[in-house]
């Protein structure tokens, strides 16, 4: 390479530069597909007076796909090298092809001059002593040096390490499951919930490539002399539309990650996907993922895997969210404005989450923007949306706030006149402070609230509302160990009231409420090995139900069921490891433990009899804070990753999970006026563990993702119920309910399209949910003892999202939904016994409501991308179910002239056109 650079500069003394495009400059077609850079460059010298001059070495990982026709060699160039890392130089004939370094084949201004600073030749060069005095690089750039550490004239042996953080050069904010990679040494890792990542390589010069989702990549330059660290900053990407893509060392991670059933989803996609009255939904995206799916229309809370909707943690920066809907399901809780991006497991769950048995969902907002005031609006047919956010101090503490509103009385004023007194509304803020100490301790401050109030023509209303609050300590022990301490506190509750008759006036309310703590911590040993361990603790006050008089004349009697409380906790240890290239391990381990407290009074029946009110036989009475009853045991969590190709690997996992809480509802979705019931002496907790394979294949130089997962999960102690049974204000509820056992089986399917101008996925999911109620002790044997399906069985879902990109102003989206219906239980017959006619119903969940199907498009129109204006606005329009299909929201049967007539009810039977206007400044 000595003498290759001897040379070039010898051409550059003696030669005129030339690197004009002229209009004599000769016109080639070109057709490459793979192309290696031998194979490049034979055909362009064959096609030109060109002659390259390049290290094969150095080039040797360059596949080029590109198709030209009429184009000169230097637009060739550029459109083959784009954004890969590569340079060129023309100078006359000479072609000069470089990785990394950039050649100037123009002498710079000064070159002559005799003055230069003694230092010229490291002029591209910044050298921090990183152990002394802790200074942190700020990688800027990409055509400078990075020195880490000072050098003593010695070679290193073994591995280094490296560690920082990445963020977004525009805001400031950290940029979460970033890659860093390193294509000489294949070392690589990901940035975490904070944006920081930790990479392993030996002494030496190292070239890192850095990508993430919606950001233009970079690379940086580093010459590694010891341990050290080194942020980054990345700019957002303006895609083009007509994308030439280069496969050179690209991270497929979906592929090689040893996580299965886990998907990540930024507010970016989410907003391309067409939505009921035009806002942005969370929800109703997960819905359209392989292996969930929702018991209806208008519906937020989801099934994933055979799971009920009470089997998912649903987090918003780790605090609970109990009840995700607005305005009767229409609307998710999570402002799009605010959200960052979203994870969904439901698989390979992380050892550091337990307490639901199906999923979890993982919602992180963003920290705000460090660097100036910003902000955005939205104003919609039924909401609008205004959030702020920007620094407080020098770049070190940022704000953001986020609210929305509803005025959606108008449209409940369109309904027929018997509906003339429903109304409602709902309003939700969410706030989050972050700060950053110092470079080894930053604090982060979220709260959120909502409330919701409706009433559909009666005078009963409903009204709900969540709060959280939430502080979390982010410190840096060295860069191989940090912690994260988080406490806080989260509260859902309803209440439901009537005073029109002064007589019968009522209040009834319910409340769960808890305050959690936990400390996780994460190490990595070494580039083979991280451990994630630490420790949590929830504890519960629930309050079941409290029905009181509502106003002096009400003659309602008081009736309260006792406050329940619990403490749940748990220690786990997970280690990632990496036996070979190919197979790596993720193996951890989760213990929980839960204790009931008094002060309860624990109803006893008579062993061997069925759990009802005839066979009590004592009660017994625990005072304040002491233990009633404990439960708990291991939660294994293990998968493994063989990795056949770059493109091409096997997955395999096993986990067990324990829940220990349950959802006492009449209703097949999440409802307002749902109950949750904390395990007890008669009502065990829920027990599940799930086995599953998975496949992965990229396609298409990896912009097509592709995937084949199954599995296999056992249920144990969920609970149904018996006919007839009553859920609110009962103070015995084990008499009422059964404990079964089920299984859930399935197959997902998913193709993925991220990049260019036409993306989207394809998810087709087979599963089976069946439950069993065997036991003749119970009291109730259901269908005979035989297994039924469950409420919210449906086997086959079908999904397309796809968003096709016009210009960069102009964008169409289609999203198209198809499931199995529903079961549901149907009266068949009549009879008369004891003098009084009955009806008599099939076995439960024996039929289904009809098949479901919608279909919505959306057409998105961006403002101008000018930079230096004071906002930018952006329009959506569309129309939701698209075919008017009536899709039944509910099914219920009446009597009329001694015949049982059944009825559906449709939400949206109609197209449903919307339009929302939003702006940022």
């Amino acid at each position: 390479m000595r003498y290759f650079y001897i040379t070039f500069l010898c051409i550059v003394f003696f030669f005129k530069p030339a690197f004009s495009q002229s209009g004599n400059e000769k016109l080639i077609n070109v057709d490459f597909k793979q192309a290696t850079i031998a194979q490049f460059v034979a055909d362009i010298e064959s096609k030109t007076t060109y002659h390259f001059y390049y290290n094969p070495v150095a080039l040797d990982s360059l596949r080029i796909t590109l198709q030209a026709n009429q184009k000169p060699v230097s637009v060739i160039l550029e459109l083959a090298l784009f954004n890969t890392g590569y340079h060129f130089a023309i100078n006359g004939q000479e072609v000069f092809m470089t990785r990394g370094r950039e050649i100037k084949t123009e002498l710079s201004d000064g070159f002559f001059n005799n003055n230069k600073p003694a230092n010229a030749a490291q002029a591209n060069v910044e050298a921090f002593a990183v152990d002394d005095n802790k200074k942190v690089v700020e990688a800027t750039a990409e055509n400078k040096l990075y020195q880490i550490g000072v050098t003593n004239g010695t070679v290193s042996t073994g591995n280094l390490t490296l560690s920082g953080y990445v963020h977004n050069v525009k805001t400031g904010e950290a940029l979460v499951g970033a890659t860093i990679y390193e294509p000489n040494t294949k070392a690589g890792a990901n940035t975490d919930p904070f944006g920081h990542y930790i990479i392993h390589m030996p002494f030496g010069k190292h070239t890192l490539i850095v990508r993430a989702l919606g950001m233009k990549d970079a690379q940086r330059q580093v010459m590694l002399n010891a341990n050290g660290e080194i942020n980054i900053e990345m700019q957002e990407r303006i895609t083009t539309l007509k994308e030439v893509v280069v496969a050179a060392d690209r991270a497929a991670m979906n592929v090689q990650s040893t996580e299965l059933g886990a998907m990540k989803l930024s507010m970016a996609t989410i907003k391309n996907i067409p939505s009921v009255f035009g806002e942005a939904d969370i929800l109703r995206v997960v819905l359209t993922l392989p292996g969930v799916t929702s018991v209806g229309e208008a519906t937020t809370g989801f099934n994933v895997r055979g799971g009920s909707a009470d089997q998912n943690l649903i987090l918003l920066n780790d605090a609970t969210i109990y009840n995700p809907a607005h305005f009767f399901g229409f609307f998710s809780a999570f402002d799009p404005d605010v959200v960052k991006d979203i994870e969904l497991y439901k698989s390979s769950i992380p050892e550091k989450y337990g307490g639901r048995l199906s999923s979890v969902l993982d919602v992180t907002n963003r920290e705000g923007n460090k660097k100036k005031f910003t902000g955005s609006a939205g104003i919609g047919l039924l909401t609008s949306r205004l959030s702020i956010e920007g620094p407080i101090d020098s770049g070190k503490t940022s704000f953001i706030i986020g609210g929305r509103t509803t005025y959606a009385n108008w449209l409940l004023g369109l309904l027929p006149a018997a509906y003339k007194n429903s109304k409602a509304s709902f309003s939700d803020l969410t706030l989050g402070v972050s700060s950053e100490i110092n470079k080894n301790n930053n604090i982060y401050l979220n709260g959120y609230y909502s409330t919701d109030a409706f009433k559909l023509n009666s005078d009963t209303t409903y009204a709900y509302s969540n709060k959280t609050l939430s502080i979390k300590w982010k410190h840096n022990f060295n860069n191989k160990l940090y912690s994260v301490i988080t406490a806080g506190v989260d509260d859902y509750q309803y209440s439901v009231a009537s005073t029109a008759n002064p007589v019968n006036a009522y209040k009834f309310q319910f409340n769960i409420g808890q305050a959690n703590f936990k400390a996780d911590f994460n190490y990595y040993a070494n580039a083979k090995n991280s451990i994630d361990f630490g420790i949590s603790s929830i504890y519960y006050k629930l309050q079941p139900g409290t029905n009181s008089p509502d106003g002096s004349k009400s003659l309602v009697a008081l009736d309260i069921v006792p406050t329940e409380q619990a403490l749940e906790s748990a220690a786990y240890f997970g280690d990632k490891y990496d036996i070979t290239s190919k197979l790596t391990i993720n193996a951890g381990i989760r213990y929980s433990l839960y204790n009931y407290l008094g002060p309860q009074t624990i109803n006893q029946y008579a062993p061997g009899l069925p759990v009802t009110t005839i066979n009590l036989v004592d009660s017994v009475k625990y005072g304040k804070n002491q233990n009633i009853k404990t439960y708990g045991g291991p939660e294994i969590r293990v998968s493994a990753r063989y990795l056949i190709n770059n493109d091409l690997s096997i997955k395999a996992g096993y986990n067990t999970l324990r829940q220990y809480l349950h959802l006492i509802s009449n209703t097949t979705a999440i409802s307002p006026t749902d109950i949750y019931k904390l395990s007890d002496p008669n009502i065990r907790p829920q027990y599940g563990d799930q086995i599953s394979l998975g496949i992965y294949k990229n396609v298409v130089r990896s912009t097509i993702q592709t995937s084949v997962e199954i599995y296999y999960k056992r249920i144990q102690d969920y609970l149904d119920y018996k006919s007839g049974a009553t859920l609110v204000l009962n103070h015995h509820i084990e008499t009422d309910v059964l404990e079964t056992h089920g299984k859930a089986y399935g197959a997902e399917f998913l193709v993925k399209k991220d990049v260019g101008a036409l993306n989207g996925w394809v998810s087709y999911t087979y599963s089976r949910t069946l439950l069993q109620q065997s036991n003749p002790n119970a009291g109730e044997l259901i269908n005979g003892g035989a297994f039924y399906p469950a409420n919210y069985d449906k086997p086959h879902s079908f999904n397309l999202t796809g968003n096709y990109k016009f210009t960069h102003r102009y964008s169409f989206s289609l999203n198209t939904v198809y499931s199995t219906g529903r079961p549901i239980t149907l009266p068949i017959a009549k009879y008369f016994y004891a003098g009084s006619e009955r009806v008599y119903y099939s076995d439960r969940n024996q039929y289904r409501i009809p098949d479901y199907f919608r279909s919505d498009v959306s057409f998105n129109i961006e403002g101008n991308h000018r930079i230096h204006q004071l906002t930018h606005s952006s329009w959506t329009i569309g129309i939701y179910n698209l075919t008017g299909r009536q899709n039944a929201y509910s099914t219920f049967f009446t009597e009329q002239g001694g015949i049982i007539n059944g009825y559906k009810l449709s939400i949206f039977a109609s197209p449903i056109p919307f339009v929302n206007y939003n702006i940022t400044f």
